[in-house]
């Protein structure tokens, strides 16, 4: 993605977004050239409706039960006993989500990360959902953030709807299905605006 080209195409549909983009840390997420789907999303199992430091510390914790251990194997994942798991602090719902994570890595559901560079966002979407625990959001974070795609559009995430408002002076939240319609100025971009609206959020930009 030419970055300088997504900065002006995003520019020039208004004003608000121009000065949010001149004010705000830039955009520099790039394309992945390897992800290791089983742990990133297994990360973000863990992060669910958690704050990020209780989140770290049992995800620290989760790790550690694998020493040695650049990558999590799903093989041994799926052989730990739950006790194990529930010591480290993991919830059982969502122990049963990264037991089924592993079991559809094992099984090819979930795609390598090798399969994954080739496939479609939507593709994307669609495999990974099936996995218990995993919804859309989640997919597309890791699209966004891991894959360094560059047009995802998380209409759900609160601090993109809440980002969108306070940029161009709304009073109320726009809803997800709004949202979508909105974003379709911001094509083939949209990853690019979502990462500004959450700068509008940040204190310092």
């Amino acid at each position: 993605m030419d970055h300088e080209h997504a900065h002006r195409h995003l520019r020039r549909t208004d004003p608000r977004m121009s000065a949010l983009i001149g004010q705000s840390r830039r955009y520099n997420l790039v394309p992945a050239t390897s992800v290791r789907p089983f742990d990133a999303l297994a990360e973000s199992i863990v992060y669910q409706q958690l704050n990020g430091k209780a989140a770290a510390s049992i995800w620290n914790r989760v790790r550690a039960l694998y020493p040695k251990r650049k990558r999590l194997d799903p093989a041994k994942v799926l052989a730990t006993p739950d006790e194990t798991l529930r010591a480290a602090g993991l919830s059982r719902a969502k122990i049963a989500a990264i037991k089924d994570l592993a079991a559809k890595t094992i099984d090819g559901t979930v795609p390598s990360g090798r399969a994954l560079l080739r496939m479609s966002d939507d593709e994307i979407v669609a495999r990974l959902t099936t996995v218990r625990g995993i919804g859309r959001w989640t997919v597309e974070m890791l699209l966004l953030f891991d894959l360094g795609r560059p047009d995802v559009w998380p209409v759900d995430d609160y601090g993109v709807r809440k980002g969108f408002a306070k940029t161009f002076g709304k009073r109320k939240l726009p809803t997800p299905k709004q949202l979508m319609k909105i974003g379709e100025k911001w094509r083939p971009y949209r990853s690019v605006a979502a990462w500004y609206f959450w700068r509008a959020l940040d204190d310092d930009h």
